[in-house]
């Protein structure tokens, strides 16, 4: 007999990688007509936010590295949805910027929000239950997100 914690069903990671990844797909038909990927819509969201940002805070907010990053900005900015330019304070810091149609994307995906929203609601997960799902996941996020302690052999 398999012991308990070694069963799919009581594995955290399985129901967490399978949402997420099913999530992605719910995505994939509202970004695809204007050729976007999911991880490009996350730096859109971002720049949204705060537009001219270094490629590092870039990162830092998505959880990515920025040799994950680069290759994605790279592809956005062939798109024309944002450029790339050398810092004027530190010419080692690389400034990333909307362009205008980055910026258009913003009106043309406004329905984006609602409708995965929409497509995610249910008994459990509702606008009411939605505050403390997020507080769940970001106390995940931070625990995982601690720097590591080096391993004692």
């Amino acid at each position: 007999m398999i012991p308990e914690e070694f069963k799919l069903d009581n594995q955290l990671c399985f129901r967490l990688y399978t949402a997420s990844r099913l999530l992605s797909q719910a995505y994939h038909p509202l970004l695809c007509g204007d050729g976007l990927t999911y991880p490009q819509y996350l730096v859109l969201l971002v720049l949204w936010e705060k537009d001219a940002q270094p490629v590092n805070d870039i990162a830092k907010r998505l959880f990515l590295e920025t040799n994950t990053i680069t290759p994605l900005l790279q592809r956005m900015e062939k798109e024309g949805i944002l450029k790339r330019t050398k810092g004027k304070e530190d010419a080692r810091q690389t400034i990333v910027t909307l362009t205008r149609k980055g910026k258009n994307l913003q009106k043309k995906l406004a329905e984006v929000p609602q409708t995965v929203g929409s497509a995610v609601t249910c008994d459990s997960v509702n606008p009411e239950t939605a505050p403390e799902l997020f507080r769940m996941l970001d106390d995940i996020i931070a625990r995982l997100s601690l720097p590591k302690e080096p391993e004692v052999r």
